[in-house]
């Protein structure tokens, strides 16, 4: 037995499993194999040998620049650089589709823009990379790419010290001196997930109970941090500290409670592992009773690496309203999966998100460039839809904004620029089937020198409403869309030749068959479905609404 004391507050139980939870564990890790949530040992071994390549380059990175800045080539040599991996990937929960984070940990003479120039151009020399794209301007600054078949994203971090040797460990909190605040923050994610190993009971219980956590946020539409809802380093802690409370419990029961906690927490009081440390910087820790911004956080879960930040400060009204929901269905599910009623795979049931609202709003960006370029116009406006969630949650008569977790793309050969509009004034609530076969336009293929390359994304946000007052159906989002479009069009490299934002709005019997046959894996030809309305869903709602969206 287990009785050792983790966390912030002592277990709630030092119970051992019964043979009961035994068997409900057993049943557990057959729907994560059923569902191919482990990846094969072949697999796993490709990781290893492109992480090992990618340790190489780093080392031929820190070298080529050494020798640039005059540096002796023993010197050079010595000055070694390091790969540390975070994320899934580091606690161990990754699948066969898991992209790797790593962090490129350099000395203190290479620079930020050693990484962008002269690291990208090694990497680009490599047979083994299929796709790039570097994203400078990003919070944390990143280079994502497809290598031999695996998807990782890179970032990069300077430390303060002469030499990077392969041993380096990055737990001493000293090594953060005199660094800035983006490689700070590139530095948090490896320090958080080796915190986070380290502070939970029994590391098997825990990647098995997170294995399954991930898979329901995913299939339920609520992991992804960008939109607003938990990402990968949240859902992780939220799992762990349910393993601090119950040491010894089995994998199933840790999820089991993991509901019944989570939909009882009196938020914002936030998770935390452990104690939020003091350290030897002058920066910002997170502190609601020092900080308004840290007030306003709705669900609070505080990493526990120094210096400690909220993990979910993207959370809005709206998408608390959400996981809340999920949380309280969860617990349901569990008490019938206990009572031999339900199987796991009921509580993994694909989320009805375009099936639940009778009105939405898509979000059009389009580039008239390659893909690449559009890629990093793309990623801009993702990263500000949760802006326009929280100001749709301020227009009376919505009552929630929910937006999907998942972009929709498309992309085009168009022969004029008049096609080229025509599509992107269609692409809200046509298919990007439908609208080859109404246009002039081809899919892409072989391009000809005449056409010009159009991209296209879409991002969807579905609105729960209340419009009825003073006996008028109205509403006016003129204001948050307007709004929206100027924080697009502010972006430093906007150019209206070439980047377009549009916003639609489509009713339920509108939805593009591309949100099925792309997104939601569904059949090729879309029926309407007949549905049973949930509480809310069944108040009386508008025949039509006059909705006044300007397109850009």
């Amino acid at each position: 037995m287990n009785n050792a004391t983790y966390g912030v507050t002592p277990p709630i139980s030092f119970s051992d499993p019964t043979s009961a939870e035994r068997d409900l564990n057993d049943s557990l890790i057959k729907e994560l194999k059923l569902r191919g949530s482990y990846e094969s040992e072949s697999a796993t071994l490709k990781r290893v040998e492109v992480l090992t390549t990618l340790q190489k380059l780093t080392e031929e990175f820190v070298y080529e620049v050494s020798l640039k800045k005059n540096m002796a080539q023993g010197m050079a040599n010595d000055a070694g650089g390091k790969i540390f991996t975070f994320g899934s990937y580091r606690l161990g929960v990754y699948g066969p589709s898991s992209d790797i984070d790593a962090l490129v940990v350099v000395p203190r003479h290479v620079t930020r823009e050693d990484f962008f120039a002269t690291f990208e151009k090694i990497l680009r020399g490599r047979q083994e990379l299929e796709e790039i794209n570097s994203v400078k301007e990003a919070f944390v600054p990143i280079i994502k790419l497809e290598f031999a078949g695996i998807s990782i994203d890179l970032l990069f971090a300077r430390l303060d010290i002469p030499r990077v040797p392969r041993d380096l460990t990055l737990d001493d909190k000293n090594l953060l001196r005199n660094i800035d605040e983006k490689d700070m923050r590139a530095l948090n994610g490896t320090r958080v997930t080796d915190e986070i190993l380290r502070l939970v009971p029994k590391s098997t219980v825990f990647k098995n109970a997170l294995r399954f956590i991930k898979m329901w946020a995913q299939e339920r539409a609520i992991y992804a941090n960008v939109y607003g809802f938990p990402g990968g380093v949240a859902w992780a802690m939220l799992v762990a500290r349910i393993c601090q409370l119950y040491p010894n419990a089995v994998s199933a029961v840790v999820i089991e409670k993991f509901f019944q906690i989570y939909s009882q927490w009196s938020w914002p009081q936030p998770v935390l592992l452990k104690q939020i440390e003091d350290g030897p910087l002058q920066v910002r820790v997170w502190n609601p009773r020092l900080y308004p911004t840290d007030r306003q956080h709705r669900m609070p879960v505080i990493t526990p690496a120094y210096p400690s930040m909220c993990a979910t400060h993207n959370i809005t009204s709206s998408t608390q309203k959400i996981i809340l929901g999920e949380f309280h269905r969860g617990v349901e599910i569990m008490g019938e999966i206990i009572a031999g009623r339900k199987q796991w795979s009921d509580l993994l049931h694909r989320h009805d998100f375009f099936h639940r609202y009778k009105f939405y709003l898509c979000v059009v960006a389009a580039t008239k460039a390659d893909a690449e370029e559009h890629l990093k116009y793309s990623g801009m406006v993702e990263s500000k839809l949760r802006l326009l969630v929280q100001k749709l949650e301020q227009v009376e008569g919505i009552e929630l904004a929910h937006p999907y977790v998942k972009s929709f793309d498309n992309s085009f050969y168009c022969k004029s620029d008049e096609e080229m509009m025509s599509i992107v004034n269609t692409y809200g609530t046509l298919s990007g089937d439908e609208i080859t076969a109404h246009l002039n336009s081809s899919k892409k293929g072989e391009k000809q020198e005449s056409e010009i390359e159009l991209n296209l994304t879409k991002l969807y946000i579905g609105l729960r409403l209340n419009l009825i007052k003073d006996g008028e159906k109205k509403l006016d989002i003129q204001y948050p869309c307007a709004d929206f479009f100027s924080i697009c069009k502010n972006w430093s490299e906007f150019n209206p030749d070439i980047h377009f934002i549009q916003i639609k709005n489509v009713k339920l019997s509108n939805l593009s068959s591309d949100v099925y046959i792309e997104g939601e894996q569904r059949p090729t030809k879309v029926t309407k479905r007949k549905r049973s309305l949930t509480k809310d869903e069944g108040k009386k709602k508008p025949r039509s609404v006059e909705s006044i969206v300007p397109t850009s």
